[in-house]
C-alpha cells in the first residue's frame, strides 16, 4: 500500500465509521453527550413582561420631562403578582425578575431615582417604552425548538434542558473501546520492575486520551509476540466498537498484528501514513469494529490518537466538531524538516503582544514521552516544507482535551 497523506487517511477513517445508535439518559448523566432528538420549549420564558433591574415600573409618558415626582402605589418582588394598575403620575417599586404591572411600560433603575418618602420617588431620567423590560417569551416561546439534534451537551445546554424540564432524553451512544498493547519487551503495571523491560505506558496514555473524550475504555492488557496468544486477545477486542492495538504493526518478522487481524476478517483500509511521528499506522474494519493498529513508540501512538482516533470516536458519538482547535503562532526558533511527511512537532505556547509564540519541547524522538507531557499543542509542518524559520507563522493544534473545531485546520 502507498503512504497516504494525513488528510486522505483521515477521510478514509471518517468514511468508515458511522454514528452509533441512540439511548435515553438522565439529565444528571448527560454532560458531554450529543442530543439525538430536538428539544422544544414547554413554556414562554419569561412567562410575562418582567423587570430587568431593581427600580420602579413607570409609564414612559410620565417621565418624558424628568425630573418628575411619582406616587409609589405598591412593592413587587420576584415571585409576586402585581395587584394594582399604574395610572398617570404613579409607579410601582419593582425588583429584578418581578412581573411588570398593568399600565406600566418601562422600568427606571433605582440609581436614576431619588426616594423622597415611602410613598413618593423623584425620577431624574427620561426613558422610552420598554426600557429595562424583558418581554414575555424573550428567552423562549412555547413549542419553539430550543436545542437541535446533534447539539453537544455543555453546562449551558444542561441549563436549557433543566429549564424545559427535560429529565430524560435521547443521546447517541458512546462507543465501546478496547485497548491492547503487544510485545514481549513490555512490563505490566503489576509486574515486578525489570531493567530489561519497557514499562507499558501506551496502555495508560491511550486510556487517558479516550477518557478525555468521555469514554471509559476497557484495558485488555499485554499480548506477547506469539500468534496464538495474540489471536486470543484480538478476538476479544473485536467484540468492541473500536479496538486500539499498540505495537506490532511494523515490518519486522515478529510483528504479527497485521497478519493476525487480517486472518480474523479485518479488512485493511490503509497501512502507513506520510506523517512523523506515526508513520506505521494501520486501519481496518469488520462489520462491527474499527481497528487502529497504532505504532509502539508512545509519542507516535498518542499523535495517531489525536489525528485519527479522536475524530472517529467523536463522529461515532454524533459530534459535528471532530478536530482539535488550531491557532496560529510565531516560531521562537528555526525548525528543520525533511520534505515528504507531515510532521507533528510537540510545542509549548506562550503569548506576547502580537499573539502566540511556539517553541519545541526539546527532542522530538517518538520514544521520549516527556516531550508530549510538556506540550501545549502539536505544531504542524506541511509535507512539502523545507523547514520553518524563527518568526515564521505556523499552525498549532491544541492539546487542551476539551475544545474542538469543524476542520482539521492545517494544510499539507
Amino acid at each position: 500500500m502507498e503512504h497516504l497523506q494525513v488528510s486522505v487517511a483521515q477521510r478514509i477513517v471518517l468514511e468508515s465509521v458511522a454514528t452509533l445508535g441512540v439511548e435515553s439518559v438522565k439529565l444528571e448523566q448527560s454532560l458531554g453527550r450529543v442530543l439525538a432528538e430536538s428539544i422544544c420549549a414547554n413554556r414562554d420564558l419569561p412567562p410575562y413582561d418582567v423587570s430587568a433591574m431593581d427600580g420602579f415600573a413607570v409609564r414612559s409618558a410620565d417621565v418624558m420631562n424628568a425630573p418628575v415626582t411619582l406616587e409609589i402605589i405598591e412593592d413587587i418582588k420576584a415571585g409576586d403578582m402585581p395587584t394594582k394598575i399604574v395610572q398617570a403620575g404613579q409607579c410601582s417599586r419593582i425588583m429584578t425578575g418581578a412581573p411588570l404591572p398593568q399600565g406600566a411600560d418601562a422600568v427606571i433603575r433605582v440609581e436614576d431615582t431619588q426616594v423622597e418618602s415611602h410613598t413618593s420617588v423623584q425620577i431624574v431620567k427620561a426613558v422610552k417604552c420598554g426600557n429595562d423590560v424583558r418581554s414575555q417569551g424573550e428567552g423562549m416561546k412555547t413549542g419553539e425548538v430550543v436545542l437541535l439534534a446533534g447539539t453537544e451537551i455543555t453546562p449551558g445546554v444542561i441549563g436549557i434542558l433543566a429549564t424545559v424540564k427535560a429529565a430524560h432524553f435521547a443521546v447517541y451512544r458512546r462507543p465501546r473501546v478496547a485497548i491492547l498493547s503487544t510485545g514481549n519487551e513490555l512490563e505490566g503495571m503489576d509486574d515486578p520492575v525489570d531493567p530489561n523491560k519497557i514499562p507499558d505506558s501506551n496502555t495508560y496514555a491511550l486510556m487517558a486520551q479516550i477518557q478525555a473524550l468521555g469514554i471509559a475504555p476497557v484495558l485488555l492488557g499485554i499480548a506477547r509476540d506469539d500468534p496464538i496468544e495474540l489471536e486470543q486477545y484480538l478476538r476479544r477486542g473485536l467484540e468492541f466498537d473500536v479496538l486500539l492495538v499498540s505495537g506490532g504493526t511494523s515490518v519486522g518478522v515478529h510483528d504479527y498484528v497485521r497478519p493476525t487481524i487480517e486472518k480474523l476478517g479485518v479488512q485493511m483500509k490503509f497501512w502507513r501514513v506520510a506523517m512523523k511521528p506515526g508513520h506505521p499506522l494501520a486501519f481496518g474494519t469488520t462489520n462491527k469494529t474499527a481497528v487502529f493498529g497504532l505504532p509502539g513508540n508512545p509519542v507516535s501512538s498518542m499523535v495517531c490518537v489525536e489525528e485519527f482516533v479522536a475524530p472517529a470516536l467523536r463522529q461515532m458519538m454524533g459530534n459535528s466538531r471532530l478536530h482539535r482547535r488550531t491557532v496560529e503562532a510565531s516560531l521562537a526558533h528555526d525548525i528543520k524538516h525533511q520534505i515528504g511527511r507531515t510532521e507533528f512537532v510537540r510545542a509549548q505556547l506562550t503569548r506576547n503582544a502580537e499573539g502566540y509564540v511556539a517553541s519545541t519541547t526539546g527532542t522530538q524522538s517518538s520514544g521520549v514521552l516527556l516531550s508530549m507531557a510538556k506540550a501545549d499543542g502539536l505544531l504542524i509542518i506541511p509535507a512539502e516544507s523545507k523547514g520553518l524559520a524563527a518568526g515564521e507563522q505556523a499552525t498549532v493544534q491544541l492539546l487542551d482535551g476539551a475544545v474542538f473545531q469543524d476542520e482539521a485546520g492545517f494544510r499539507e
